[in-house]
């Protein structure tokens, strides 16, 4: 597994036949991208350890040229890579992909789950079979796995708790789905890649961030911000691994299994890892002055009450009987 810089990513993973006539995979190197720094925990306890599973797996025959940071694409160019056959493999934003990717959008809706296990295991679930995956497969990449990061919280320079008080703000989103939550609470959602964050805030073009907590270390937003909530659910973010779909069927049925299995078992130890981070970032958080505080009881009603139509406001504009379909699905399963 190579962490690159320059080099040209590469394509292929081919089959040949050998001698005797069987099919034996070729050892390849798999050209994958992703747009979080390698210091990130995504990185870190996600792609980092799912590429070194599946090289060790596969004895070698898969390995990876990893291009972190955007360095092979932009975020919200990363699908169109994959497609395109410039990349092999993208650990895919699916909000950066809105309009060719609408329904995998639901997981951004506010109040549906409370930790990344929780909403990792429902995603997962969606994408073995169903509107998610089919929406994937029909842009040309077959998803490998999923998981999402733990509930965002809002990030500021002064404390926001009651509804009232977000009036007017101009509050980073990552994407149209979590505008929506913006709007819901009377602010102006703008939507902003992570890596842009930091200098958005630092010049003031931002009053507010909505941002999972684990991820704030590796955008280092916490030198820009004073005030950051730790128990609301103003919605999720999915990441999903996904392989050009006729690089991934070209595959001898066990390199896929291998694929799909380790992609399994890192969904859910990054999401884990996660959720751990959480405690320890409040303490290291409050250590350092800033004023890492709990919605009261009331101040969660508010909310709750502000952005209970967020979710049908979401099918509606959807459309269709597959949106209301997708929708009772997620909250099926993050209510198991």
């Amino acid at each position: 597994m190579k962490t690159m810089n320059m080099t040209k990513p590469l394509a292929g993973l081919a089959l040949i036949l050998n001698m005797g006539g069987v099919v034996e995979a070729k050892a390849e190197t798999l050209s994958l991208s992703d747009f979080q720094s390698t210091s990130h925990i995504v990185s870190v306890e996600g792609t980092a350890k799912w590429m070194a599973a599946v090289e060790k797996a596969t004895g070698g025959k898969i390995t990876f040229n990893h291009f972190p940071a955007e360095q092979a694409a932009k975020a919200k160019a990363q699908l169109d890579a994959v497609k395109s056959g410039i990349l092999d493999a993208a650990l895919l934003g699916p909000s950066y992909h809105s309009e060719s990717l609408p329904l995998n959008s639901v997981v951004d809706l506010p109040g549906f789950y409370d930790s990344a296990v929780q909403g990792t295991k429902a995603l997962q679930t969606m994408l073995k079979d169903g509107p998610l995956r089919d929406e994937l497969l029909a842009n040309g990449v077959t998803p490998i796995f999923g998981f999402v990061l733990p509930p965002y919280q809002v990030l500021s320079k002064k404390r926001l708790s009651m509804p009232a008080e977000w009036k007017a703000l101009d509050v980073r989103t990552s994407g149209g789905t979590q505008a929506m939550t913006a709007r819901s609470l009377g602010a102006v959602g703008i939507s902003i890649p992570g890596p842009e964050v930091y200098t958005a805030v630092e010049t003031g073009r931002l009053d507010a961030i909505l941002f999972p907590l684990a991820s704030v270390p590796g955008y280092k937003l916490n030198e820009v911000v004073s005030h950051i909530s730790s128990n609301g659910s103003f919605g999720g973010y999915s990441f999903v691994m996904v392989v050009r779909s006729d690089l991934f069927d070209s595959l001898a049925p066990e390199i896929q299994k291998t694929m799909v299995e380790t992609g399994n078992q890192s969904a859910m130890h990054v999401a884990q890892a996660q959720d751990e981070s959480a405690g320890v970032l409040i303490e290291e958080w409050k250590a350092a002055g800033i004023d890492t505080y709990s919605f009261t009881e009331d101040e969660l009603k508010a909310f709750d009450e502000s952005l209970a139509l967020v979710a049908d406001d979401w099918a509606s504009r959807m459309g269709g009987d597959k949106a209301d379909a997708v929708l009772a699905t997620y909250r099926q399963l993050t209510n198991e």
